[in-house]
């Protein structure tokens, strides 16, 4: 049976979604299945990410309301081949998804998939609470700015009523912003009341790797693909000394 991880910052900006990409990359190249499921209804973006747009011609909506089965909807990436991609519809479906039938859908990717990272909507309104009710685990993606960390906080607050783990991912870290802030990681931990799952440092070549279409750990084994690559390891319950920024 595999595991729900959902993926949330309460905010949009955070690198929620690369850092989807990022892990679940990661994770395959290692040799485990994995699917990103994409619950930005209307604003999905997995499919620009993985360069995918092309081949993901069916999304979550349609295997919830039987039009295509799940094996048909999530379609392997062309480079990494237990890598899976199961996109959200372009427009808002006609009739809302329920929670009974994300539940259920996670289920039965959880027979297929070693690991399902669902990439939650920007916010803590309804995509928050769909994308979060069947998930076993969440990571909370947030920097270290005073609006990133608020934010994060409204979706904790949430998640806490989940009494499932809870990890944060610190992102797009720098130096000299840490200095200018008179701020630190640990600061951002105290303020959320998390365990560290990781530390991703700034670094343009993720944007580079989105644009083209290319999981950053195809393209680079330094700065932030070297950071993807240790959370997947301490997610697969490695201990991995934390990043240096």
């Amino acid at each position: 049976m595999g595991t729900a991880i959902v993926i949330t910052s309460g905010k949009g900006g955070t690198g929620k979604s690369s850092f989807t990409v990022g892990v679940a990359s990661c994770l395959a190249a290692m040799g485990k299945r994995v699917l990103c499921m994409d619950m930005d209804i209307g604003l999905r973006n997995l499919d620009l990410s993985l360069g995918m747009t092309d081949v993901a011609l069916m999304d979550v909506t349609d295997v919830i309301q039987g039009r295509c089965s799940l094996d048909r909807a999530a379609v392997p990436h062309p480079k990494l081949e237990t890598l899976y991609l199961l996109p959200a519809p372009v427009t808002l479906p006609k009739d809302p998804l329920s929670q009974a039938a994300m539940i259920g859908l996670i289920g039965q990717v959880k027979e297929k998939f070693d690991f399902c990272f669902i990439d939650c909507p920007a916010g803590i309104g309804s995509g928050f609470e769909l994308s979060i009710c069947a998930a076993d685990r969440a990571i909370v993606v947030a920097g270290t700015d005073p609006i990133s960390i608020r934010a994060a906080q409204a979706a904790v607050r949430k998640l806490r009523g989940r009494k499932i783990p809870i990890h944060l991912a610190m992102n797009r870290i720098t130096k000299q912003f840490l200095r200018r802030m008179n701020t630190n990681v640990d600061d951002a931990m105290d303020a959320l009341g998390l365990p560290l799952i990781g530390i991703i440092p700034e670094d343009p070549k993720v944007m580079l790797s989105a644009s083209r279409g290319t999981p950053i750990i195809l393209l680079e084994k330094k700065g932030a693909a070297r950071a993807y690559y240790n959370i997947s390891r301490r997610i697969l319950g490695e201990q991995v000394p934390p990043m240096r920024i």
